[in-house]
């Protein structure tokens, strides 16, 4: 699976140019990304890149990486981002999350010219929610009654909590993610703008109608997916 990660991380790079604002995504494939493209800029293939992280994890491996960073205010427009996901259904939209980032990443994706996905292919389903929840970053006050109001959408939801520290999961913006599993998801944008509208949640895990490319690696090479 580490190979195939590999795989589209080194094809993404044929969609960088000198001169871009490149959109750095948070996750394991995207961390792939970042290391070669950190390693293009250092043997001069590649000039005046900069990134625009969407988390402290992007943030510290493009410095590592030697990828310039920039912040998002400091950009008029970024050209492309790159970012993985947890599921890609057919029409291309998403649930992110995994990595607690999903709210500075909705915001810069968003932003971007072209919002390039990177998946292996077990990350496509048929229908999102089939494999994971969908996380909702949410005011730490709230929380609980965030999770009760869910169940009008046939949704439970769980307070995510830290694997390495006591409590809960605390996002970049010190706020905490609901890990909301729904019965069945028909209509993502409509279930997107809905969770949102929710007082209290901040933004939530759903993607739609917003990616571009999906480049998926497989054990036959990499697939490209398009809108």
């Amino acid at each position: 699976m580490e190979e195939l990660k590999k795989a589209v991380a080194r094809e993404a790079l044929k969609f960088i140019e000198d001169d871009m604002v490149v959109g750095l995504g948070t996750g394991s494939t995207t961390a792939y990304f970042i290391e070669y493209l950190g390693k293009l800029i250092m043997e001069g293939e590649l000039e005046d890149v900069y990134g625009i992280p969407t988390s402290y994890q992007a943030r510290l491996l493009a410095l590592e990486n030697g990828v310039p960073v920039l912040g998002l205010d400091e950009v008029d427009a970024i050209d492309v981002a790159v970012d993985g996901a947890d599921e890609v259904d057919p029409h291309l939209n998403l649930i992110k999350g995994r990595g607690a980032a999903l709210t500075m990443e909705k915001i810069i994706e968003y932003r971007a010219g072209t919002f390039l996905v990177l998946v292996d292919e077990s990350k496509l389903v048929e229908r999102l929610g089939q494999r994971v929840p969908v996380p909702i970053e949410v005011i730490p006050a709230a929380w609980r009654a965030i999770a009760e109001e869910l169940e009008v959408f046939n949704a439970t939801a769980e307070l995510r909590m830290a694997s390495r520290k006591d409590g809960p999961v605390v996002t970049d913006n010190g706020n905490f993610i609901l890990d909301a599993r729904f019965y069945r998801i028909d209509d993502p944008l409509d279930l997107e703008i809905e969770l949102n509208n929710i007082p209290g949640v901040v933004e939530n895990g759903i993607f739609a109608d917003i990616a571009d490319i999906v480049l998926v690696g497989t054990r036959e090479g990499v697939k490209r997916m398009e809108r």
